[in-house]
Order: C-alpha cells, then structure tokens, then sequence
C-alpha cells in the first residue's frame, strides 16, 4: 500500500469512511502513571523557563505532591544542572527510569542519556519529535502528580507535537517586560487557544531588579505588561520574578530545590487545582 496522503478525494484505496477525528495523543508507558501534565512554555528564548519550570517543579515536591520533570528542550537541556544531577539514566526491558533529585523530583533529559552533557545534538526536527514521544511512551514515571514539561520555546513543530502528542492540563507562558517580547509571547498564547490547551498562568519572569544597597525595585527592561496581557486573554494567575544574580549563581550551582519565592504561590494555587 502507498503512503497515505490523507487527501482522500484523490486516493483509490479503500479505507472506508472516517467518521470521528483520530487522536494523534502518545501511550503513556504501561508501567508508568502520571496525573497532570503542565506545559512551560515561551514565545522565545532566554526568557527563563527552564527555570520557572524548575523552581514550579521543587515548590510542588515541597507541598507533597509527586513532583516530575520533562525536559522537552532536546538541543538545550538544562534541567539536570539546575537540579544538580549528574547520574545516566538507566532501564530495563520495561523502559528507562528517570533519575531523582535530592528532594525526590523525578527528572528526564537528553543529558542524562549522552555520555557527556556537553556534547552538542544535532539534529533535525523529526528526530527531536520523536525523542520527547519516547520520553512519555518509554519512560516510567512512578506515581506522578504533576508532570512539568519544559518545552522548547517558540511555536513551532515542536510545540505542535507536544501539545498533540501529550495529555496537556494546562500551560504556564513565561515572558519577560519588553515590549517585542509581549508580542511574541501574544503569539504563543494565541497558539495555545487554536489548541484548545487550559492556560493557567502568565509568569513575567526579570520582571525587575532589587536594589542590594537600597531595596527599590527597578524594572530595567521596561514597564510590566504582565497584568495588561492576563487581562486581555483571561489568565487568571500571574506572577513576576526578579532579576536575580544570586538565584542564577544558586540554579548553575545545581541548588534550585533550595529557592523558595512566594512570588509563585497564585500560579502554585491554580496549578494544585487542576491536580485535584
């Protein structure tokens, strides 16, 4: 049989009649069990989702919830390094299990299956696709009540598998104050709508910078537009987060468990709600 091109007025294959449209949505790994997937995603890079998915990942372990990360971000994976994680990933006939952290936070990254962490992928998008399908259908996530996926940034093909291929519960967007920014993550939000996918949280992250000599917030790369987008598009729970040397020195340090900010306690509400 012909590959199919699904343009069925032109094919003399009988394939009868589809009445119902056909899930592309991945097998979790029968030995696996996970509750809730929350997507971070972003307009564009170099924004900190990575580390908003992190900090999101260690503050849910903490309320005692089961706590998982997948790092969706093939060509960049930093996950491991915040988590400080240096061991492979190991499996069995049954799948590859994910390596835990120092507080129990299940994690899976390509780093953790190379045999040096800075060795470059690349790779073309199919690959790239394939790989995060098999970090749902091969890996055994025990007893999950939240995965976070780290997605890759930007609305491409990428973003489109993940969104189609998993269970999405909900997304939380990262965006920084500048204006270009606001743009670009209006366009991932709008992406996310066509997908019909819950958005729960807007997190303005580098929002501002404290002062260490005076204790006044600046907001060096422009005025917040946090609010202004959460209004326009119905996004309940925000958050803004500093520009903060000592919190990236702590994350490269492979300490992110040990942050605690109350400045993502309304994203955390809403997201233990969908968990519930």
């Amino acid at each position: 049989m012909a590959e199919c091109t699904h343009d069925c007025s032109s094919c003399s294959q009988n394939c009868g009649e589809r009445k119902e449209p056909q899930s592309l949505l991945e097998k979790l790994n029968p030995h696996a069990r996970v509750k809730k997937v929350i997507a971070v995603c972003s307009g564009k890079g170099g924004v900190g989702k990575s580390m908003v998915t992190a900090l999101l990942a260690a503050a849910m372990q903490r309320k005692g919830l089961r706590a998982a990360v997948l790092d969706g971000d093939i060509t960049g994976p930093s996950i491991p390094k915040m988590f400080g994680v240096t061991e492979r990933a190991q499996g069995d006939q049954s799948g590859v299990y994910p390596v835990l952290s120092k507080t129990g936070v299940q994690l899976m990254s390509l780093n953790l299956l190379l045999d040096n962490e800075t060795d470059p992928v690349i790779w073309r998008g199919p690959l790239i696709t394939g790989t995060i399908k098999q970090f749902w259908t091969e890996v055994i996530w025990d007893d999950v009540d939240v995965l976070f996926v780290d997605m890759p940034p930007g609305t491409g093909d990428v973003t489109l598998t993940i969104f189609q291929s998993l269970p999405v519960d909900g997304i939380v967007f990262v965006s920084s104050p500048q204006e270009l920014v606001g743009m670009i993550v209006e366009k991932a939000v709008k992406m996310a709508q066509m997908m019909n996918v819950l958005i729960a949280a807007l997190v303005e992250n580098m929002s501002y910078f404290v002062c260490p000599d005076c204790g006044k917030e600046h907001e060096i790369f422009g005025k917040s537009r946090v609010q202004e987008l959460a209004q326009k598009y119905g996004i309940a729970a925000t958050a803004r987060l500093p520009l903060s040397p000592d919190m990236a020195a702590t994350a490269d340090r492979g300490g992110v468990e040990g942050l605690a900010l109350d400045n993502l306690n309304e994203v955390l509400a809403v997201l233990e709600k969908i968990q519930k």
